[in-house]
């Protein structure tokens, strides 16, 4: 399940109108750019949907990438996140099978990762899990042995880290009149 090349992370504020979602995957596909993970959201303007795109990087140099989205009018902004730079998250749902011996098994496992149980049948369990992509991978891996039924991804969303000191003060001379 894990991702073994680096990839883009690409954030790209559209107009908020039908066919935008369709003229950037008929982009990426007239290129042959592989796209990784697309999500796609209104933002707090109405205006504006955010595309956080994750893009191959052996099958699209950056450079060509955001020189192609540019030429496109509803783009209005890109910006690449740098894995260290940005606080990236996914959401799966995964059916693992459960025979009743190993349901215990696999709800420590979820609990472990922080993943909810959603639905419990005969057989099987479904589990929702959030978190980073390396996350999802890690208890996707340890789950395999069970069997794994079915597997969904939502796609990676992502946003910049925020600033951890607080912006430096000048120091302002002060003189007294006396």
């Amino acid at each position: 399940m894990s991702a073994l090349a680096p990839n883009h992370i690409l954030t790209v504020t559209v107009e908020n109108k039908p066919g935008v979602l369709s003229r950037v995957a008929g982009l990426f596909s007239r290129r042959a750019f592989n796209i990784v993970s697309l999500a796609v959201s209104p933002t707090d303007d109405e205006r504006f949907s955010r595309m956080t795109i994750v893009v191959d990087a052996e099958s699209a140099p950056l450079e060509q990438v955001v020189k192609q989205l540019n030429k496109l009018i509803p783009v209005i902004k890109i910006v690449e996140l740098t894995p260290g730079e940005a606080v990236e998250r996914e959401l799966m749902l995964v059916t693992v099978k459960a025979t009743p011996e190993a349901r215990s098994q696999i709800t420590e496992l979820a609990a472990i990762f922080g993943a909810k149980i959603d639905d419990v049948g005969f057989d099987a369990m479904t589990i929702q899990v959030a978190g980073a992509p390396s996350k999802l991978d890690a208890i996707s891996d340890l789950l395999q042995p069970f069997g794994i039924v079915e597997l969904q991804r939502t796609g990676r969303i992502a946003l910049p880290k925020l600033a951890r000191r607080p912006a430096r003060l000048r120091a302002v001379r002060t003189t007294r009149a006396g």
